[in-house]
């Protein structure tokens, strides 16, 4: 191992692999750093009870790998092999030890450079970073991407917490719970795929946190609840003996054999109650690991200290040459987008590459060039709306642009650019487009249940800024304030392929904006007819 790279990676996980692989196919001089044997180390324990809830759906109907990582939701991003997730399993909720033999099948086939059994101890920076690991090694980098996920429990601050078990530790056999009363603390997918697992032995099931849960197929986010742990609804609605509470954990103490736990009800007007359990299981998550960091490279943290705080390209906020990739990322998009999970993060990380060959390299962000015509342009734009699989994961959070320098008679077309990146690195365009998918969140809003939402017809060009489903949109803008935006009409298959209702509505708009000059005015700038 030499004591000097330029990029140091530290974690051979999904995350880390993922930039291995663009670093690699850079040809830049990089290593990634793992504390144990082999890579995706975390995946031989977690999740506990061992089964994915990414999907893996392996027949899609398509031939293209990339368009197809739309519904592969395990796989990486590589444009030289097939080395493809699909192959390990055709489950469409596969085990997790599938995970680590496919992980390193896809670090051998790229020939990443991965140190094994190097835990680091320390991150320190005068100038340069310097990573001790364990053995008394030494190595030093310009640039640190800590990608080692959310690896420590958080543990929520209640008095007499240390007597409740952590995730991390308790036992998954059900046979350890027959007739007990459990509490299980948190509303994640780890509480309900824990008590999923002890409803055929437990006697009672209480599962506790300050907020109601919310269903993943009514947020369109995937860390919130998902269906396949959803059956304790069932047994809790139906009078089973189970129960979900909305209240605040305030303490836990011992009552002889038993655990005695007080709650303070968010609702029924602030009622505390108190009851005993035999066991209390802490679900409550995960948080980055800070205590490898030195006071000179301590990134800040947010969301109560468990992720650390980024600036749009994915850069510490106050430490200047460290990034996060993987789920470290999610600070940006909070619950919000999938960038916690692989499906959201490998693109955030091709995006984060770019932004890295950019700014270190001075290699411009990789485009097309497109002529300057609107009916080029909008074939582009719906190529793109229905192949790429960064914008339809990353829902609005990435984007795609188009601009123009007023020199140039041809665009250029910039893909998966996060979209709170844009005015800062494309600043050197007056004019541009941006292309995001979304959804009609404003018309979910105002239909609480999104099983029944009234869709508008399939012909209805005028009313496509009301889809509610996912489509394009194409949003203008002009020294970074936006003049104008164009929805492509929802499709429920979704392809947006109809020269009638989604080509043409496109290129009479984009026509619109190429007849148009920058003119000022007291007001404000506006765009007119020439």
């Amino acid at each position: 191992m030499k004591k000097y790279y330029e990029y140091l990676v530290i974690g051979a996980g999904p995350a880390g692999l993922q930039l291995g692989y663009f670093l690699e196919r850079n040809k830049r001089d990089y290593c990634i750093v793992e504390s144990g044997p082999s890579v995706g180390t975390f995946f031989k324990r977690f999740p506990r009870h061992r089964t994915l809830i990414s999907a893996n759906k392996v027949y899609t109907g398509y031939d293209d790998k990339i368009r197809n990582l739309r519904w592969d939701w395990n796989s990486l991003i590589d444009y030289d092999h097939d080395v493809l997730f699909k192959e390990y399993s055709k489950e469409y909720f596969p085990p997790a030890d599938v995970m680590t033999d496919y992980l390193s099948d896809f670090a051998k086939v790229n020939k990443l450079n991965i140190e094994f059994n190097c835990k680091v101890t320390s991150v320190s920076k005068d100038g340069l970073f310097t990573v001790e690991l364990d053995g008394a090694k030494e190595v030093t980098c310009k640039v640190l991407v800590v990608a080692t996920g959310v690896s420590k429990p958080y543990v929520p601050n209640i008095l007499g917490i240390e007597l409740a078990e952590l995730y991390t530790e308790m036992s998954v056999d059900p046979n350890d719970f027959v007739d007990k009363k459990v509490l299980i603390v948190g509303k994640g997918n780890s509480a309900f795929e824990t008590a999923d697992n002890l409803i055929s032995t437990a006697s009672r099931i209480y599962v506790c946190s300050p907020t109601p849960i919310t269903l993943s197929w009514k947020s369109k986010f995937v860390g919130h609840l998902r269906a396949i742990n959803n059956n304790f609804i069932d047994t809790y609605q139906l009078k089973l003996q189970n129960v979900m509470l909305d209240a605040n954990l305030t303490k836990i103490e011992k009552s002889g054999d038993a655990l005695k736990t007080t709650f303070h009800y968010v609702h029924a007007d602030d009622e505390i109650e108190e009851m005993e359990f035999d066991k209390v299981l802490l679900c409550t998550g995960f948080q980055l690991d800070k205590s490898i960091f030195q006071q000179s490279a301590r990134p800040d943290l947010r969301l109560n200290n468990r992720f650390p705080a980024l600036k749009n390209n994915f850069e510490s906020k106050n430490v200047d040459d460290m990034y996060f990739a993987g789920t470290l990322m999610q600070e940006r998009d909070y619950r919000k987008k999938q960038s916690g999970f692989i499906h959201g993060f490998r693109h955030n990380i091709e995006s984060l590459s770019n932004f890295l060959e950019k700014k270190y390299h001075g290699v411009s962000w990789p485009s097309l060039a497109v002529k300057k015509s609107a009916e080029d342009i909008a074939k582009l734009v719906l190529e793109r709306s229905n192949m790429s699989p960064g914008l339809w994961q990353q829902t609005g959070f990435l984007c795609d642009v188009i601009a123009k320098k007023n020199d140039s008679e041809s665009f250029e077309y910039f893909v998966d650019v996060p979209t709170n990146l844009v005015e800062e690195e494309f600043s050197e365009f007056e004019f541009y487009h941006i292309v995001t998918l979304e959804f009609g969140l404003d018309i979910i809003y105002a239909s609480p249940d999104p099983l029944a939402v009234d869709r508008i017809h399939k012909d209805d060009v005028d009313g496509a800024h009301l889809s509610t489903g996912i489509h394009p949109i194409i949003r203008t803008f002009l020294r970074g304030n936006l003049v104008s935006e164009h929805h492509v009409l929802e499709d429920i298959i979704p392809e947006w392929t109809e020269d009638d209702v989604h080509f043409n509505p496109l290129v009479q708009y984009l026509n619109q904006k190429f007849d148009h000059k920058v003119v000022e005015n007291d007001d404000a700038e506006s765009i007119v007819a020439s």
